[in-house]
């Protein structure tokens, strides 16, 4: 009997539309930031309803380039959340800043806002909630602490494109909007991300930073429209410009995120259904305000005095070729931030029970009802 073919945690789903548009913009002889960089961002303006939509190198990059278009200087404090990939951290760091944890709701997973509030000192700039696998944070109280104290709200939206609060699609109102289109994400450009904003002045400073503190893009340089390719550089800046290559990508992908988004929502619908009952294993719950989630990732967690912990039961999916994902070590754990920040163990007692226990299963447009229900098996004859 031939072995099960390997599922994978995640998957992109590539239509041959997209592969023809790859193809076509490789032959155009522009393959760097031009015409389909500048129709992509023109479609993600439409999307999110946005006066700004830029799009830039990665995710991370766009959060980096954030912070010094705001001025954040040396020693200012941004407050988020422990349960979240290391960027988000990163960034905040490599800025000068200074991270200011506060834990997690229980269930959501997502920032607890009456911990957020209570952390405000006269040092905090900056509230950054992350929308943790595409479930929103409130942020009706998030805004409200903003205006109160006068401070940024940063959104990290990595695992949110898609995702609406009280009827309102992320990125389509508050400050500013950081999305992720890495391949595992909801849509992909392969590498890739965005910045959104209604701040002309935050605009303008990424379209200066994100090509080496060049005064004007590429493509207006050397292009068809008229004038000479004379430049200024107004900054030092990096580069972290986005290529047609992605671009030729995106423009499909955008346009299909809203199919990719219910799909998504229907296998973990699925889910939940299906493995309501398995003994040590709590499933994710949703936001009691009106929401749409996006469902980036399903990720229950394995609870502590399971018949298998969380790492016994990765083991033996995989052993069963059934991937997953480990999302995420809780930032405070990594020997970086015990480090330099003092953070231990015992700090942010429900980022860590969160940690300890979360794993992703496979989910994707692709996912067949086959392959899903053999995950669903495997889980319960491994934890059941």
């Amino acid at each position: 009997m031939p072995a099960e073919k390997f599922i994978p945690f995640s998957r992109p789903t590539i239509s041959e539309a997209a592969i023809q548009e790859v193809s076509d913009c490789l032959r155009s002889g522009w393959i760097t930031t031009g015409p389909r960089s500048a129709k992509f961002e023109e479609m993600m303006r439409d999307y999110f309803d946005a006066p700004h939509a830029l799009a830039c190198l990665n995710a991370t990059m766009g959060l980096w380039m954030i912070f010094k278009a705001i001025g954040l200087k040396p020693g200012d404090e941004v407050i988020t959340t422990p349960l979240t990939f290391v960027a988000t951290l990163n960034t905040i760091v490599l800025a000068g800043g200074k991270p200011v944890l506060v834990d997690v709701e229980p269930d959501t997973y997502n920032i607890d806002v009456k911990k957020m509030a209570a952390a405000i000192t006269k040092k905090t700039r900056v509230l950054m909630p992350v929308h943790f696998a595409g479930s929103p944070c409130d942020l009706d109280k998030i805004y409200a602490l903003a205006k109160k104290h006068k401070l940024r709200v940063l959104e990290d939206c990595a695992h949110a494109i898609g995702t609406a609060y009280k009827g309102k699609r992320l990125g389509s109102f508050g400050d500013i909007q950081v999305f992720s289109y890495h391949p595992n994400k909801n849509m992909t450009t392969g590498e890739g991300g965005a910045i959104v904003t209604r701040d002309a002045a935050v605009a303008r400073s990424i379209e200066i930073q994100r090509f080496h503190g060049i005064d004007k893009s590429r493509w207006s340089r050397h292009s068809k429209i008229p004038g000479l390719g004379h430049y200024d550089v107004v900054e030092a800046g990096l580069k972290s410009n986005f290529m047609d290559i992605q671009a030729a990508l995106g423009i499909h992908q955008l346009a299909a995120l809203e199919g990719f988004n219910k799909k998504r929502r229907v296998l973990a619908d699925y889910y939940l259904k299906k493995l309501r009952g398995v003994p040590g294993l709590t499933l994710p719950i949703s936001p009691s305000f009106a929401h749409f989630h996006s469902r980036h990732l399903f990720a229950p967690v394995v609870e502590r005095g399971a018949k298998v912990d969380r790492d016994t039961l990765m083991v033996e999916l995989k052993k069963r070729q059934i991937g997953t994902g480990l999302h995420y070590t809780a930032c405070h754990l990594h020997s970086f931030y015990e480090k330099k920040f003092g953070y231990k163990r015992g700090d942010f007692p429900n980022a860590e029970r969160i940690s300890d226990g979360i794993l992703s299963l496979p989910l994707c447009p692709t996912l067949t009802r086959a392959e899903q229900d053999r995950v669903i098996k495997a889980v319960w004859e491994i934890m059941g």
